[in-house]
C-alpha cells in the first residue's frame, strides 16, 4: 500500500502549498537547539524551495549541531539569527515557515525577526500556550514533521531534490528513534519506503546521524553514570550531567543528546530524567516515558513541552532546587497513572 495523506490534513496542506507558491523570498526557521527532525525538515523544505527558484534561507535561534551539519548542501544556507544577513533576508522575505515547533517561547530571539512577516508553522507537537500565529499544519499524529513536510511536497507533485529526501529521511529516522518508539507508524515506515527509493543510502545515512561518536562524549557518559539515581519503588530514574566535568572536557549540545535514555533504559523504570545546567545557571531538564505517563504534562508544569513520552523543559533556576521539584512531581505523577490503570 503507497502512504497517501491523511483526510484531516488535506485542507491545511493544500492552503499552506498555496502560500508558499506565492512567496518569492521564505525564511525558513526551527526551535532551539534543533534536533534531526528540526533540521532535516527545513533543509528538505529549503531545497525544494529553491528548486521552484525561490530564494530561501535558514536562520535559527542556536546553530545547527555538528553532527547534523551534513546535510547542509551548503554552509552559506545558513544565517546566523544576529548578523546583517538575517536583516537584509527579513527585509526580502514574504512569509516565514517555523517547523518542529509551534510556540513563541521555542523560537528565541529568531521571534523578533519573523514577528512582522507573514508566518506558517509545521509541527507534530500538541499545542501549548503560547502559539505562534499564522497558517498552521500541525498534527500529533505524525511520527515527525518531516511527515507533514513530505505531505505537502507530495501534494505539489515533487520535484525531490536529494537533500530533500535525506532531511525528511534523517528527520523521521531520528524522531522514531531509529524505527524503535511507538511513533514508528505505518506511515512512517510507508514514506521512508518511498524515500529510500529516491535514493536514500540508510546506512551511510546512519553512519553519519549516529555512528561517530567523539571520545569526550564517552567521557562525558562516564562522568554522568556517576550521579545516576534510581528510586526502585517509585519506578524513577534520573542521572545529572556534571557541570564541571561537562565544561573540562568542552562538551556541547550534541554531547548530551540520548543521555536520558540511560536512565529510562532501567528494568522497572517508567520515567527517566536527565538533569544539567547551563552556562547561565538555568537546568535544563529532559523527560522520557515508558508507559501511562505524560512528560509533556510534566515538563508543561515547569514551562516546557513536546510529546507525550518525550519532553523537556529549561528552567530558569538552580539545578538543586529544580531536581528536587522535578522528581516529586514526577513521583507523583508515576502514582497517579498507577491508580489511574487500576494496578
Amino acid at each position: 500500500m503507497c502512504y497517501q495523506t491523511p483526510e484531516s490534513r488535506r485542507a491545511a496542506v493544500a492552503e499552506l502549498l498555496r502560500a508558499l507558491m506565492k512567496a518569492r523570498c521564505v525564511l525558513v526557521t526551527t526551535h532551539i537547539n534543533a534536533d534531526g527532525d528540526g533540521v532535516g525538515s527545513q533543509v528538505a523544505l529549503s531545497a525544494w524551495l529553491r528548486g521552484q527558484g525561490k530564494e530561501s534561507w535558514i536562520v535559527n535561534p542556536t546553530p545547527v549541531p555538528e553532527s547534523l551539519a551534513f546535510l547542509l548542501p551548503e554552509r552559506d544556507w545558513c544565517i546566523d539569527a544576529g548578523s546583517a544577513r538575517a536583516k537584509e533576508g527579513v527585509g526580502r522575505a514574504d512569509l516565514s515557515v517555523v517547523l518542529d515547533t509551534g510556540e513563541v517561547s521555542r523560537v528565541g530571539r529568531v521571534m523578533d525577526l519573523i514577528r512582522g512577516i507573514p508566518m506558517a508553522v509545521i509541527d507534530h507537537h500538541p499545542a501549548g500556550p503560547d502559539p505562534i500565529p499564522g497558517l498552521s499544519l500541525r498534527d500529533p499524529e505524525a511520527a515527525a514533521t518531516g511527515e507533514l513536510v513530505f505531505d505537502l511536497l507530495k501534494k505539489a507533485g515533487g520535484p525531490w531534490p536529494p537533500e530533500t529526501a535525506l532531511g525528511l529521511y534523517v528527520a523521521i529516522l531520528s524522531d522514531t528513534g531509529c524505527f524503535r518508539f511507538s511513533n514508528s507508524s505505518p506511515s512512517a515506515h510507508r514514506i521512508s519506503a518511498e524515500l529510500l527509493e529516491m535514493g536514500v543510502d540508510p546506512e551511510e545515512t546512519h553512519r553519519r546521524v549516529y555512528g561517530s561518536t567523539p571520545l569526550r562524549r564517552l567521557r562525558l557518559l562516564h562522568a554522568a553514570l556517576g550521579e545516576l539515581e534510581v528510586d526502585e519503588e517509585g519506578g524513577l530514574a534520573w542521572m545529572t550531567v556534571p557541570t564541571r566535568a561537562f565544561v573540562d572536557l568542552g562538551g556541547d549540545s550534541d554531547d548530551i543528546e540520548g543521555l536520558v535514555d540511560y536512565p529510562r533504559g532501567i528494568e522497572g523504570v517508567e520515567v527517566g530524567i536527565l538533569f544539567r545546567e547551563t552556562a547561565r545557571g538555568a537546568t535544563k531538564v529532559s523527560f522520557r516515558s515508558n508507559g501511562e505517563v505524560d512528560v509533556n504534562a510534566l515538563a508543561r508544569l515547569f514551562g516546557g513541552g513536546g510529546h507525550v513520552k518525550a519532553s523537556g523543559a529549561l528552567v530558569e533556576r538552580s539545578l538543586p532546587q529544580v531536581r528536587e521539584e522535578v522528581i516529586r512531581e514526577t513521583l507523583r505523577a508515576i502514582r497517579a497513572s498507577v491508580r489511574d490503570d487500576g494496578s
